[in-house]
């Protein structure tokens, strides 16, 4: 299966320099409308490749590793949403762009709502998939407890080794999202993507480790938590807006990321926000398998050409 992403931008920020995917036509392609695609808090560009695939020649995507992440690992803090909003006007602004949709998964979508609310100038369209909307967090509950809770199964994989690329993946396979679903060329890209070149441990084993921060996660998510500045966020989203939204958790789960009762009040909030639930998929799967890809897709082409 071709990979999407045939080149890449080098964007320099505070701390380095943010490594950008790019997908369809080049950036600056008279009449072709950009898309700035955003990952989760433990993800990668590569968790786009599905959605712009799908996307083929309609539009221009963008999709950065955010620092922390990917090939952007490098670039150290702060960290937090309001530096990767600035990030991202830092891609814009590089690609000549201005504006653009923005997609954001899980995290992605939290920092698209701050973008809104910092730069609503430069944002023509929001696509949230499965995130976005302030989480209900219990009164007196320690951020860093409430992380453990929710990501714990990722922070651990954070600061584990690996002898192999071999056994890193049969750790992601054994992963509940993926544990019932065929493991695609996608997602094996996504999780080789994720590794750091290998280590030389004791005895000289060989020891691969995600290239995910663990402190890039635990600041990002510190904020991420922060309600009153999610709902604040949240009330800028001008028309057009869509959620995408998954029944099934991070772990398959029956308990969605999302409560139903988050939804209807961000909606009484936002009465043009558009909902979309795609069937019978959990929070990974809904961007990573190829027919979700494919709606998330449909959903960012509506409002990227119209």
């Amino acid at each position: 299966m071709a990979q999407p992403f045939h080149s890449s931008l080098a964007v320099p920020v505070s701390g380095g320099s943010l490594h950008v995917g790019v997908a369809g036509p080049p950036p600056g392609t008279p009449g072709v409308p950009v898309v700035l695609a955003v990952h989760g808090i433990t993800g990668s560009h590569r968790s786009w490749a599905p959605a712009a695939r799908h996307l083929g020649g309609a539009v221009t995507v963008l999709a950065p590793d955010l620092r922390g992440r990917g090939d952007s690992a490098g670039v150290g803090g702060p960290y937090g949403m309001a530096a990767h909003v600035e990030d991202l006007i830092a891609v814009l602004d590089h690609a000549g762009c201005g504006r653009a949709t923005l997609a954001g998964h899980s995290m992605g979508a939290y920092i698209v709502a701050r973008f809104a609310a910092s730069a609503p100038d430069r944002l023509s369209a929001a696509v949230l998939v499965d995130g976005g909307l302030p989480l209900p967090v219990p009164p007196d509950v320690d951020a860093d407890t409430l992380l453990e809770a929710v990501l714990g199964p990722s922070l651990g994989r954070l600061r584990m080794t690996f002898p192999s690329v071999e056994v890193y993946r049969d750790c992601w396979r054994g992963h509940p999202a993926f544990a019932r679903a065929e493991f695609t060329e996608d997602i094996i890209d996504y999780v080789d993507y994720d590794l750091a070149p290998p280590e030389s441990g004791r005895e000289g084993e060989t020891a691969y480790r995600s290239r995910v921060s663990e402190a890039a996660v635990r600041a990002d998510g510190r904020d991420l938590l922060d309600g009153d500045a999610g709902r604040k966020a949240l009330e800028s989203l001008a028309e057009p807006s869509v959620l995408l939204w998954a029944a099934r958790g991070l772990q398959n789960e029956a308990r969605p990321l999302l409560p139903a009762e988050t939804i209807a009040e961000a909606r009484s909030v936002l009465p043009h926000l558009d909902v979309v639930e795609v069937l019978d998929t959990n929070h990974y799967l809904i961007l990573l398998g190829d027919r979700e890809a494919g709606v998330v897709a449909a959903e960012i082409r509506r409002r990227a050409t119209s």
